[in-house]
């Protein structure tokens, strides 16, 4: 079996070579990072099996590090915190954040070796990495969302829930964050068993999550099983998380889906928001989703420039974060390049379109070349700024130019971005340069 590789994160030269001696001579592989810097581009590129993370570093502290890793989807992997003077509040603060124990320095052998072998059997217990709602944003939108689910969470009674949002916009996640630490977890797909063998289901799941991806699904027989499956859940302490992109007043006006159960789920809901309700989270998204792809392949890091992240933030996701995900799969397997730019990005999002209408619109963008006469023509009668300094004649030109855009656009900065191809940043110091006021 190879042997686990640890990092060791710690400022001081002595206790890094120290701590590597004796793991090293435990048959470990041990990588040495001296900041918070150096962790970060170590564990870019490979996933440890363990990290000991000195909490005060010159220019990062340990918890800091440690949150950007949670907040990141890279805390993945089990971090025992080290300290000289560390107090219990820092401890449970690390712990809260996902460190697996605290160590205080000077470090007996004998508690170090005990605390890394526990850490690396609590690592092999642990499942695959995957997305979590902590990925989904910091947006006020996502933050509001996360602390609604929090509310819930902490009743007494496991009250079941409606997750209301369009297809693919990550209510498994939230769903999954509503679960306990080591619960049972079931995705139901085998309908037939609310109407069979409901109570089976709690008795296999009991203290856990029973999730329905779409609710809207379920036949007339199915819903009066899942009722009944409610109506019994806080025995076996099964809390029911139900999604839907359906209308369901409408489908129960149409008696399509049973009253009561509508009811039922209606009690506690949440609308979970389509992606292009908070783009300023899709960079952060981004990294989330290609990092955690990288350590499941075990590919070779890849970055995505800024203007491949605002050309995802700028782009239109029909299919929300499944999509998102799925574009930056392909991305990562399909880029040739060292970084992943905005021409892998356009090459990504326009690959299913219809090669004739891209062909018809390259032709339509294609300038038409203008006779000299056309010009004196046209600056007659059209361009009358043609006998202006050449400065004050661009300014002129570009105010038309973005006045125009900015009528077709309806105001949207996005698509005035994309017609101007310009980053957004760009953009906003042009219009202001020029003195055009955004509405």
């Amino acid at each position: 079996m190879a042997s686990k590789h640890i990092l060791v994160v710690d400022d001081e030269i002595g206790i890094r070579e120290l701590l590597r001696d004796i793991l090293q001579d435990e048959g470990y592989q041990v990588q040495l990072a001296e900041n918070a810097a150096a962790a970060r581009a170590a564990r870019l590129h490979e996933r440890p099996d363990i990290v000991l993370l000195d909490i005060w570093m010159p220019d990062c502290d340990g918890i800091t590090l440690l949150k950007e890793w949670a907040n990141s989807s890279l805390l993945t992997m089990p971090v025992v915190m080290m300290s000289g003077h560390g107090t219990i509040d820092t401890a449970v603060e690390a712990t809260r954040i996902g460190a697996f124990d605290f160590l205080e320095k000077p470090i007996a052998l004998q508690k170090l070796l005990k605390t890394v072998s526990a850490a690396l059997k609590h690592s092999e217990q642990q499942p695959k990495s995957e997305m979590n709602l902590t990925s989904l944003g910091k947006s006020p939108i996502v933050t509001a969302l996360k602390d609604r689910l929090d509310k819930i969470a902490v009743g007494i009674s496991p009250t079941p829930v409606l997750l209301i949002g369009p297809k693919g916009c990550g209510a498994e996640l939230c769903a999954r964050y509503l679960q306990d630490s080591g619960s049972p977890w079931l995705q139901l797909t085998d309908f037939n068993k609310l109407v069979d063998m409901p109570l089976d289901i709690l008795e296999s799941i009991r203290g856990g999550i029973l999730y329905i991806p779409e609710i809207a699904d379920l036949k007339k027989a199915e819903q009066k099983g899942l009722l009944l499956l409610i109506a019994k859940s806080e025995k076996y302490h099964v809390r029911v998380v139900c999604g839907t992109s359906e209308n369901l007043p409408k489908l129960q006006a149409e008696s399509l889906f049973d009253h009561n159960l509508f009811q039922a789920l209606s009690a506690v809901s949440l609308r979970v928001p389509a992606l292009e309700e908070h783009r300023e989270d899709i960079p952060d998204l981004v990294v989330a989703i290609a990092n955690l792809q990288l350590e499941l392949a075990g590919l070779e890091y890849r970055e995505f420039d800024v203007a491949a992240l605002n050309g995802l933030r700028n782009a239109n996701w029909p299919g929300d974060l499944a999509q998102l995900d799925a574009a930056i799969r392909n991305l990562i397997h399909t880029s040739l390049g060292e970084k992943i730019t905005l021409d892998d990005v356009k090459r990504v999002l326009h690959q299913f379109d219809d090669p004739e209408v891209q062909v018809k619109t390259a032709e339509i963008k294609k300038p038409k070349p203008v006779q000299v006469e056309e010009i004196k023509t046209s600056a007659a009668v059209d361009l009358p700024f043609l006998d202006q300094p050449l400065r004050e004649a661009r300014d002129d030109f570009e105010r038309i130019y973005f006045q125009h855009h900015m009528k077709d656009a309806s105001n949207n900065m996005s698509k005035l971005a994309d017609i101007a191809g310009l980053e957004r940043t760009h953009l906003y110091r042009k219009l202001k340069q020029l003195g055009i006021k955004i509405k």
